[in-house]
């Protein structure tokens, strides 16, 4: 194999106002043909500034101040802007975290995907549209003559993942650059995703650079991993020799995160009044049913996860629980009395008693307002305090998160990690004073460390004030972390309840069996075990029957 990319003692800053602070110390890789190495650490270890320099990129207030970065030979420091033009999207391509963030919602899939080798000259439009199909072919992309021809609304998070590495794939680059690809998807959508990677890198002898925060995952795709933390390099080895024998105490204590694990709490009393009761609930979106006669309960103290694929219902039910969304058939219930159905109907009291932490908290906190502001605008709406009492109980709020209220008052989002950013969408909830809180894939954008913190903080404030909670999330690990219920959810009807030591012991619901069996293991050969066992001869072939 030859050597493709090649960096030497890389040294990266970023400005704040008018300082310039370390983000990559001095770190050094190779990536030969064909090769896939795999960055893994914790949030703010450097993983997507080191990913972004290996294409001779920095995002804006970053700037390399030491070091080589070479492509083929090629310098990237000094390259023109017309040379990293010709490279960029053509030999060298890259695959974001969100592919629903970085498609145009205005154009189909098949003009975004031809723009790039009909800009390079490596084809002509036509010729474009048949390869992009032949792409989707390969990746397993269902109707691959025609699904080109949809919007980005108009195709699942996993298609649109797909879509978007066929799309880097469309003028056949030696390089391409993988950012956190599955993060956001379930796990069967996941195998699918994966595999389909796997296959098409091995097919066009694509070199890759695969960040990530879960460790199961890199150990399926990578050759070899690199660990970083703080912008140092912690080690490097082969894939198999890092997973079995790690050096360094931080690497090791990385293959040690998610040992939390709540025990089981005591079976409810048969007698004792919900908290929330989900009764009958149907619901459609226009005239498309989406769920199907959906009940479970939730009582006080207690988490229930509610889990299943994109698309199973598990968001929608959410909604029909806040009045967002109003039940075609069915009541929602709090505390045994029945609920308007739409949230405008609802008085402040019932509005307040049910919260809810989003998944993306970057979107989900106004970046033009500062953390005293978001967590004060709840405070005076529901709790009708101002001035001193209000920034008191802020004040409070910030120190139930674990986040120093001296330090955090006064600052924007944009100065805050993930981590503490879905804090402060903790507090929000809290400052309702609510009793019932639906978390909605709180921990599926943070890497392991950070989403432990999260889940303990959480447990803690559980316990504290006595909270219920709805846990929606793709992430079985988690599940088994804070669950005490369990309900499993597809294609908008319940397949399976039950308190959470009964849902992992067998036997299973199949489809229940089909989401156990599709979280990853910290086994390279897991993946091509599992595609084995259900028969898949190609690893494109992953999009396999999911038991429908």
């Amino acid at each position: 194999m030859s050597r493709l990319v090649e960096i030497r003692d890389l040294w990266i800053e970023g400005r704040s106002d008018e300082t310039w602070s370390p983000i990559i110390n001095g770190v050094s890789l190779s990536l030969d043909q064909g090769e896939v190495l795999g960055l893994i650490g914790e949030s703010g270890a450097g993983k997507s500034t080191l990913g972004l320099a290996a294409m001779g990129f920095t995002r804006d207030g970053v700037r390399i101040s030491k070091g080589a970065v070479e492509f083929d030979g090629i310098d990237l420091i000094s390259a023109s802007a017309a040379k990293k033009r010709e490279l960029l999207g053509k030999r060298i391509a890259y695959v974001a975290q969100s592919a629903a963030a970085s498609f145009n919602p205005a154009h189909k899939l098949i003009d975004q995907h031809t723009e790039g080798p009909v800009q390079h000259g490596v084809m002509s439009r036509a010729e474009s549209v048949e390869d992009a199909i032949e792409l989707y072919r390969r990746l397993r992309l269902p109707n691959p003559e025609e699904i080109g021809f949809r919007y980005p609304h108009q195709v699942s998070g996993g298609q649109l993942q797909r879509a978007m590495t066929a799309m880097a794939m469309s003028c056949r680059p030696d390089l391409i650059i993988f950012d956190e690809p599955t993060t956001a998807l379930d796990v069967t959508t996941q195998i699918e995703v994966l595999a389909s990677i796997r296959d098409i890198v091995d097919q066009f002898n694509t070199a890759a650079i695969y960040i990530t925060h879960d460790l199961a995952v890199v150990a399926q795709m990578a050759d070899k991993i690199k660990v970083l933390l703080k912008g140092d390099e912690v080690e490097e080895a082969d894939t198999r020799t890092m997973l079995s024998q790690p050096k360094e105490d931080y690497t090791k204590s990385l293959w040690a995160v998610r040992a939390f694990e709540r025990p089981q709490k005591p079976a409810v009393h048969t007698s004792a009044t919900p908290v929330v009761s989900v009764q009958n609930v149907s619901a459609a979106y226009g005239k498309i049913p989406v769920l199907h006669d959906v009940s479970f309960d939730i009582h006080e103290g207690r988490t229930v996860a509610v889990v299943g694929e994109s698309g199973s219902g598990k968001s929608t039910t959410a909604r029909c629980i806040t009045g967002l969304l109003p039940p075609t058939q069915g009541v929602i219930q709090f505390d045994g009395q029945s609920l308007p159905a739409s949230y405008k109907q609802r008085n402040k009291d019932q509005l307040r008693q049910a919260q809810m932490i989003y998944q993306m908290a970057d979107t989900a906190l106004n970046p033009r307002k500062t953390i005293g502001e978001i967590i004060g605008r709840p405070v005076q709406f529901y709790m009708g305090l101002t001035g001193k009492q209000k920034r008191r109980r802020v004040e409070e709020l910030l120190e139930e998160i674990e986040l120093p209220a001296a330090e955090y008052l006064n600052r924007l989002p944009s100065e805050l990690s993930g981590g503490q950013k879905q804090r402060i969408g903790i507090a929000r909830a809290l400052a309702a004073e609510p009793k019932f809180i639906i978390c909605d894939e709180v921990t599926s954008a943070l890497d392991q460390l950070v989403a432990e913190g999260i889940l303990k903080l959480l447990a803690r404030l559980q316990d504290d004030l006595k909270l219920s909670y709805m846990f929606i999330t793709h992430d079985l690990a988690t599940v088994k972390a804070i669950a005490d219920e369990v309900v499993v959810m597809k294609e908008g009807e319940v397949v399976e309840q039950g308190p959470k030591r009964e849902m992992f012991i067998p036997p299973h619901h199949p489809y229940t069996d089909l989401l156990l069996s599709s979280v990853p293991e910290m086994d390279p050969d897991w993946l091509t075990n599992l595609l084995d066992e259900r028969g898949v001869d190609n690893i494109g072939d992953a999009a396999v029957d999911k038991m429908s």
